[in-house]
């Protein structure tokens, strides 16, 4: 059993950078492949991005591309999301998801996921 928390979120200007972290409980957390989610008013949950249990891979979905990077720190339980060059459109709630895996894999479906953090708001203003 993992337990998920996402914190980093809150508001700022176009252009600017977040950093989200997401804190997971277990001791085996370095078994997990992460992945990052959004959902704003009125859309479908979105798929960011994932990182693979040992952070030697990673994959960002095209609409957030070269804006940001994903990374762990297993011995701090702790993914991070770095997000650049904030748009508008990027206001949405971020989630963060683990699943435990047995290789250096990463999803981009949800229903991969079996944990899943409360969300953190990110709000850009324009």
């Amino acid at each position: 059993q993992v337990q998920l928390a996402e914190s980093g979120g809150g508001l700022v200007q176009a252009g600017g950078s977040l950093r989200l972290s997401c804190v997971a409980s277990g001791r085996t957390f370095s078994t997990y492949v992460v992945g990052w989610f959004r959902q704003a008013p009125g859309k479908e949950r979105e798929f960011v991005g994932a990182i693979s249990q040992s952070g030697g891979r990673t994959y960002y979905e095209d609409s957030m591309k070269g804006r940001i990077t994903i990374s762990r720190d297993n011995d701090k339980n702790t993914v991070y999301l770095q997000m650049n060059s904030l748009k508008f459109e990027d206001t949405a709630v971020y989630y963060c998801a683990a699943v435990a895996t047995d290789g250096e894999y990463y999803y981009k479906s949800h229903t991969h996921y079996h944990y899943w953090g409360q969300g953190t708001q990110v709000t850009v203003s324009s």
